[in-house]
């Protein structure tokens, strides 16, 4: 850790175990994909609008303030738990929702059009990897791997775009454990299912499973099974420096460790390994 800066990594919880790591489970959006980076303004705004078309008398800076909050504390869950809780304030207000399913779609369909140049030119060569890539992520999963960590990526984002994003950035090989998502039987899929199911199978203590990631809920789950948690508190749309609020919000979440991106992989990974 000689001549490592705290704007790359703060230690928040210095009592961890250090070097027996065997499992890690990174979450995808934000945490290293930067594909579906604004993804907020189109969710936001479209729940807003559908609040408003209830008849509620509250003004939209209200109605924004509400959604932002829900939004923002369900975010790492699978996305059809925003769009529940969308459904559940349109009737608060008596309005007569739709299925969340259906809110579900016609947010997807919404954020493809903002995000559609990105995954073709992913795909076409036409735009670099690295553009759309969480800074150095590449090389902190390269860097575990290369320890014979046992890699998994579990996301909120539908199964199906997510497999898709992650070969569309070149990763797809570094997650020998798999690759999970949101299901339309939501229920059939969760972080914290997928956490018990690894701690399960393999017998783990809890200082063998790493857990990363820029969502309250994937560090959440992490603190509850006793792993290590490192909480990327990325800027998405500068790439660079911390996001003061995602900090404190990951921080109060049970985050062992905050780092801003992965820039500091080597130190990092000599870190956790106690090298």
């Amino acid at each position: 850790m000689n001549g490592l800066h705290a704007a790359e990594i703060e230690i928040i919880n210095p009592q961890i175990t250090k070097g027996d790591i065997r499992f890690a489970v990174f979450d995808f959006d934000g945490t290293i994909s930067l594909i579906r980076e604004g993804w907020q303004d189109i969710m936001i705004p479209m729940m807003v609008n559908i609040l408003v078309a209830t008849g509620t008398k509250e003004p939209e800076e209200k109605l924004t303030e509400v959604v932002k909050e829900f939004v923002s504390r369900l975010t790492g869950k699978q996305t059809i738990y925003q769009m529940m809780r969308l459904a559940e304030e349109v009737a608060k207000r008596g309005g007569h929702p739709e299925e969340p399913l259906a809110y579900k779609h016609q947010y997807h369909e919404r954020l493809w059009e903002r995000i559609e140049s990105r995954v073709m030119g992913l795909k076409d060569g036409s735009v670099d990897p690295k553009t759309y890539m969480v800074p150095y992520a590449d090389q902190m999963l390269k860097a575990l791997q290369s320890r014979n960590v046992t890699l998994f990526l579990a996301s909120g984002t539908d199964l199906n775009y997510v497999q898709d994003e992650v070969a569309a950035l070149g990763l797809s090989h570094y997650f020998d454990g798999g690759i999970y998502g949101a299901l339309d039987k939501h229920e059939d899929f969760s972080k914290q299912m997928l956490l018990n199911e690894i701690m399960t199978t393999h017998g783990l203590s809890g200082a063998e499973l790493l857990v990363v990631g820029d969502g309250y809920v994937e560090i959440e789950e992490g603190r509850r099974v006793g792993g290590i948690s490192i909480g990327v508190a990325s800027d998405e749309a500068r790439r660079s420096g911390i996001d003061a609020w995602k900090r404190t919000r990951l921080i109060e979440a049970g985050a062992d460790i905050i780092i801003p991106e992965f820039q500091a992989w080597r130190q990092l990974t000599e870190y956790l390994f106690d090298v």
